[in-house]
């Protein structure tokens, strides 16, 4: 029997992206998502694997995107941004309450 996932639960690389799109606050898109996971959580991803997951979140209904308009540059692209949707600020919290009650009592709890 095949376990059932539930949607609201995420992969390590699902939480890096999700909380980059939650600090970028409307201006995430690839490029700014990959250098905040790599400055802040020292995790290189690959562009292909930032892509691949912002579309699984959105499938899951916890990110929305849309385009902006082009650059000013010559030959300027439209940027997919991305913003966080009430449910995945929701399996944020329920990811992190899972890990702090998980962690209680352990090294991580006394900080040693």
């Amino acid at each position: 029997m095949a376990i059932k996932r539930d949607p609201a639960r995420l992969g390590e690389v699902e939480l890096l992206v999700l909380l980059a799109v939650l600090r970028l606050e409307g201006e995430a898109y690839a490029v700014p998502i990959r250098s905040v996971i790599a400055e802040e959580a020292g995790v290189k991803l690959a562009r292909g694997s930032v892509y691949l997951t912002l579309d699984r979140l959105e499938r899951k209904g916890l990110v929305e995107s849309w385009f902006s308009e082009s650059t000013g540059e010559p030959g300027g692209k439209a940027r997919r941004l991305f913003s966080i949707l009430p449910p995945g600020v929701r399996a944020l919290r329920s990811a992190r309450h899972a890990f702090d009650r998980l962690s209680m009592g352990t090294v991580l709890e006394r900080g040693t």
